[in-house]
Order: C-alpha cells, then sequence, then structure tokens
C-alpha cells in the first residue's frame, strides 16, 4: 500500500493472520477502491506526507466491521453504511479495532483540485461520521455500490461520466452536512437534482402512479421545471421511466428462478397498468413479445428432460 497508494505506517497485533485484498476501477481522475482486511492500524504522519501525497480526498464508505480516524482536530467511529472523509494531505490516524472483525469498505478517491468547495469548508468535514441512510448521503452510499458492482461492464467513455456523476454526488452530499448547499454553482444544484429525481424513479419503479406530475410534486418543483431538468439527459422523463420499467421486466423474464411467474405478474411489479400496454411497449424496445423473449433465454425443463 505505501509504495502503490500512499506512504503510511501500517501495523496490527497478528501480522502472520493478517488478510487483505483490494481492487480498483479508475473513473478518470477519481479513482473507486474495493478493499476487505483484517483489523490495522493506518497511520500518517507529516514526514510520510512530504514522502509522497496523491493531494486528495478520500470517502469511505464502510460495508462491514468498525473503523475510527482521528484527523485535523477531529475524531469519529463509524460503523457499516457510514461514511467519512479523509484528506491525504493531513497527518491521520486510522484504527480498524480487532474487536470489530474484518473489515469491508468502499472508497472514493477524488483529486483536491477537482472538488468545487473550497478546503477550509472541507476542513470542518473531516473524520466526521456521516450516517449512509438518509438524504444525499444515502444516494451516494448506493451510487459508490453500484460502481462496484457495474463499473468493470462500462465503457472508458461511460467511466468519465461517471466519475462527474461522482463529484457532484459526493460535493452535494457534503454540501448538505455543511449547510453550504446554497453557495454550489446553479448548475451543480441542477445536476445534484436530477440525480435525486433518478435514484427516486429507481425506487418507485413499482408504482403505477409514477409520472412527471408525482414527481414534480415529490421534489417541491413544476413539472415544467422538471422537463427543463432533463433536457440535456438525452430522454424525457416519462421515456426513462418505461425504459428501466422495460429493463427490469426483461431481467425477470430471463431469470430462471422467475420461470414460474406469469408475465402479466412480473410486468404489473414493475409499475405497467395492464399486460397489453405491456407487451406493446417490450415488442417495440426489443422486436418480440415478453413470452418470445422468455422461451429464448430460459430452456423449459420438461423439454431438457424429453430430450434426454
Amino acid at each position: 500500500m505505501s509504495r502503490e497508494v500512499l506512504p503510511a505506517q501500517l501495523s496490527c497485533e497478528r501480522p502472520a493472520e493478517f488478510r487483505g485484498e483490494a481492487a480498483v476501477l479508475d473513473l478518470g481522475g477519481v479513482r473507486v477502491t474495493r478493499a476487505a482486511m483484517s483489523p490495522l492500524r493506518s497511520r500518517r504522519t507529516a514526514a510520510m506526507i512530504r514522502r509522497g501525497d496523491p493531494e486528495q480526498y478520500q470517502l469511505a464508505l464502510l460495508l462491514k466491521g468498525t473503523t475510527s480516524l482521528s484527523q485535523h482536530r477531529n475524531e469519529c467511529t463509524i460503523g457499516a453504511g457510514d461514511l467519512m472523509l479523509w484528506n491525504t494531505s493531513r497527518p491521520s490516524d486510522y484504527l480498524m479495532p480487532a474487536a470489530g472483525g474484518q473489515v469491508r469498505v468502499r472508497i472514493l478517491a477524488l483529486p483536491r483540485k477537482i472538488m468545487p468547495l473550497s478546503s477550509r469548508r472541507l476542513d470542518r468535514m473531516l473524520a466526521r461520521r456521516i450516517p449512509g441512510d438518509r438524504g444525499m448521503a444515502a444516494i451516494l452510499a448506493s451510487f459508490m455500490s453500484s460502481l462496484d458492482d457495474h463499473g468493470s461492464e462500462c465503457t472508458p467513455q461511460e467511466l468519465r461520466r461517471l466519475e462527474t456523476v461522482a463529484v457532484d454526488l459526493v460535493t452535494a452530499c457534503l454540501a448538505q452536512h455543511l449547510d453550504a448547499e446554497d453557495r454550489l454553482c446553479a448548475e451543480l444544484r441542477s445536476r445534484a437534482l436530477v440525480h435525486r429525481i433518478h435514484a427516486f424513479i429507481e425506487q418507485n419503479l413499482g408504482d403505477p402512479t409514477l409520472s412527471p406530475p408525482a414527481i414534480a410534486a415529490h421534489h417541491n418543483i413544476s413539472v415544467r421545471t422538471l422537463h427543463h431538468l432533463f433536457h440535456g439527459q438525452g430522454e424525457t422523463v416519462s421515456a426513462r421511466i418505461r425504459r428501466r420499467r422495460l429493463e427490469q421486466c426483461r431481467a425477470d423474464l430471463a431469470d430462471p428462478v422467475l420461470r414460474g411467474r406469469p408475465v402479466g405478474a412480473i410486468a404489473a411489479r414493475w409499475g405497467f397498468s395492464g399486460p397489453v400496454l405491456f407487451s406493446r411497449a417490450f415488442r417495440e424496445a426489443y422486436g418480440l413479445s415478453p413470452t418470445e423473449f422468455r422461451a429464448l433465454n430460459i430452456k423449459d425443463p420438461r423439454a431438457e428432460r424429453s430430450a434426454e
């Protein structure tokens, strides 16, 4: 880690039993790290910072275990589902206590120069627990997990777009906790609002009443403003809802575990008001009826037994 990431003094109570693994996804300037490891302590002194410093803010989402961080006169302890921020250019003391067991974490490494908020403001967020179960922090935590699950499937162009999303979400989350949202530029506030709307759509795809008026009302904006926000998204609000519903139905229809579930039940699960409307939309999108698509993607076990 000292050689490939940044110089640090690492120690643990039982070195012979230490186990760890890590993987990195590059979005461009931003890096996403997935790590699992035995408990350890990591300290960065001023001398180590002079030896090597990537000049980053690093934001961690803890998935398992317990960790404590001390930096810039702040201290915090976080558990699974929480987030915390640190600055690689300041001395720090990071502890994973042995009593907490193995630690699993996702880390976003963001160059300091690309962060819209001033370092003076961000210093107030160093080594502070950020609960990841509500507000912008919950959306950011969900995004970080999705990056780990699906980032490897993305093209280089898509990864660069995700870098912008990552910076926007981190900035919006920190600004919310700093009560500094009004200081963000209008463009950044708009992008953060779009991310919140996307998350709301994902969470409510199964609701047949999900519509532009319902989305606008939930976010206290006009329908006209909502459509304006989506003007540069490449699809309208209604088109996004329809596309994501169809993609979820398509995934269910290709799932062998759901072989016995009726097509109409799958359509209803994802918010389609009736099987006729669903079948027409599915054929327009994929060139096959839902039944034809399922037959091509899932083998009938009775036919397989007959062939044997």
